[in-house]
Parts: C-alpha cells; sequence; structure tokens
C-alpha cells in the first residue's frame, strides 16, 4: 500500500473521530449542565427575544414540556452523532489497510454519523431555530454563527470521507 492512500485514509478517520469525540462532548455536557442549554431552547421556541411585535409569534411554543421534548430530542441526536461517528472511525481504522472497495464499503456508518450531524445544526439550528423561530433576530440567544461553524466543518469532511479511495496504483 502506498503510504500516500494510507495519509488519506487516516486523515479520513482522523476527522471522523475528532467529529464523533465532539458530539459526544456535547451531548455529555448538555445532560450533565442541563439547564444552560435547556434555557436557550426555552428563549428560542418562546421566541421571547425576538423583534418586540414581529408578525410571526403564532410560531412560539410556550409549553415547558415542549421545550423539554425539543432539547431531548437535540441532545439525542448529538449522542447519535457521536455514536455513529467514533464507531464509524473505528471500522474505518479497522479496514486501514484493507483493498479499496472494502475500505470504501466500510464508510457507511461514518457517513450515517456525519449525516446525522448536519442535519442536527444545519437543519435544527440554522433552518427551524434559526429560521423558522426567527433565532436570528435575538441579541442573546442567537446560536447561529456556531452552528454554522459546526455545519461548515461536518459537510468538509462528509465530502473528503466520502471521495472514493484507490489503492493507490498508477494510472
Amino acid at each position: 500500500m502506498y503510504l500516500s492512500v494510507l495519509i488519506v485514509r487516516l486523515a479520513k478517520v482522523a476527522l471522523v473521530a475528532a467529529i464523533g469525540a465532539f458530539a459526544l462532548i456535547v451531548a455529555h455536557d448538555n445532560v450533565v449542565d442541563y439547564g444552560s442549554n435547556y434555557e436557550f431552547v426555552r428563549h428560542v421556541l418562546s421566541m421571547d427575544t425576538t423583534f418586540p411585535g414581529n408578525a410571526l409569534m403564532d410560531r412560539a411554543i410556550t409549553d415547558p414540556r415542549l421545550w423539554a421534548a425539543a432539547y431531548a430530542l437535540i441532545i439525542a441526536v448529538e449522542w447519535l452523532t457521536g455514536a455513529l461517528a467514533t464507531i464509524g472511525a473505528l471500522i474505518l481504522l479497522a479496514r486501514l489497510r484493507a483493498p479499496a472497495v472494502t475500505f470504501n464499503n466500510a464508510k457507511a456508518c461514518a457517513i450515517a454519523g456525519l449525516v446525522f450531524g448536519f442535519g442536527l445544526w444545519f437543519f435544527g439550528f440554522l433552518v427551524v431555530a434559526g429560521e423558522y423561530f426567527l433565532m436570528w433576530q435575538s441579541p442573546t440567544w442567537n446560536g447561529q454563527q456556531a452552528a454554522f461553524r459546526i455545519v461548515a466543518v461536518i459537510l468538509g469532511a462528509l465530502i473528503f470521507v466520502a471521495l472514493p479511495d484507490t489503492d493507490g496504483a498508477a494510472s
């Protein structure tokens, strides 16, 4: 196996493992320090810090049970992202020196973890929280920049990991 092939594969494993670690740490922190980000979810869903008198306040959710359910879903997807990415990285690591077709076929779990992470931070935070619940209007409870940074990293990793690997034979 060519050294360049091995380095590219190790880079893919490292990126997936790092994103897995990130998601697991975020999920863990949200469980251990539940109240901090629960307040974030509460304010975003209740839309209580959006522009005064905006015409979309009928979207606001003011039921604490729904705040807790939304937060539980966020935490669950963070755990799922972290678990799938971490397991995916281990699967890829175990097939590091395998033929390209075997390594490529082993990417499913890693890619699934990255897709769940992309879905959470792009769809959940930028689309639903950012646009539907107008998080962008809040000077205090606006997580769009942080979510975008995470989305950009995950998307870059997803594109890189999904690129087909070869055995390194010269063409």
